[in-house]
């Protein structure tokens, strides 16, 4: 089986999503230390969560993760796990963060999935499964 498959006892996935979230406000206080931090804590949390970070670039008020991801995890869980524990730790280890936002993360987020197969490659089959 090609090395871009997983496989579980009930399936076989290949799934990723592209996330971005920004932070609250919109403040450009992910620089420095801060988003050198920010890489190592979204590392540690993709490890427990059994998912991999397949590229990541944080910009001074946003960030992009593209990830490899697992179909037994909701990614609102992912997404809120990576938020959640990056806020908490980040904001115990930089007092400005305290100091200058009530919360890290905006609310919301973006994701989109990313598949080997287009979209009409796909719907070509379902349509016309026999190649009539």
């Amino acid at each position: 089986m090609s090395e871009r498959y997983k496989r579980n006892n009930g399936c076989v996935y290949d799934v990723k999503y592209h996330l971005v979230w920004c932070s609250k406000y919109r403040r450009k206080v992910l620089v420095n230390q801060v988003e050198s931090r920010l890489k190592e804590l979204l590392y540690i949390k993709s490890q427990q969560l059994g998912i991999q970070i397949e590229a990541i670039e944080i910009m001074p008020e946003h960030v992009h993760v593209f990830i490899t991801g697992t179909p037994m995890v909701a990614i609102q869980h992912i997404v809120n796990q990576l938020k959640g524990y990056s806020s908490r730790i980040l904001r115990l280890e930089f007092k400005e963060l305290r100091t200058r936002l009530p919360t890290l993360w905006s609310r919301s987020y973006y994701v989109g999935t990313v598949g080997h197969i287009s979209e009409e490659t796909i719907k070509r089959y379902i349509i016309d499964p026999k190649g009539k």
